[in-house]
């Protein structure tokens, strides 16, 4: 039986998604803009993790930083166009889980 080749660009799309905490990166900015240290702790990631993650979504084109010239410095990391194209991926990965991902008891 011949298995199917995968698309490269399939493959590719499937290892940027399945590195650790890139979803949830992408899920909690779904909702807006929101602070490193709001993301940082929504997520429970660490602050050197979450850098890294935010910089490699954000070299590819999927997070938009944005600097506003206050004092103290705030920075804001929002989706882009790209970014916000995964909404309907996301959401059907989270009714999915719902339906087939079992809650562990707290024992």
């Amino acid at each position: 039986m011949n298995q199917p080749e995968i698309c490269p660009r399939f493959e590719k799309a499937m290892v940027m998604m399945s590195q650790r905490w890139t979803g949830l990166v992408i899920y909690q900015l779904l909702t807006g803009a929101k602070r490193f240290c709001t993301l940082e702790s929504s997520i429970g990631i660490s602050g050197r993790v979450l850098s890294e993650r935010l910089k490699e979504l954000e070299n590819q084109g999927i997070v938009k930083r944005e600097v506003f010239p206050e004092t103290p410095v705030r920075i804001e990391y929002s989706l882009t166009e790209k970014g916000l194209s995964l909404k309907p991926i996301i959401k059907e990965i989270e009714n999915w889980s719902q339906t087939w991902v079992p809650v562990e008891s707290d024992q």
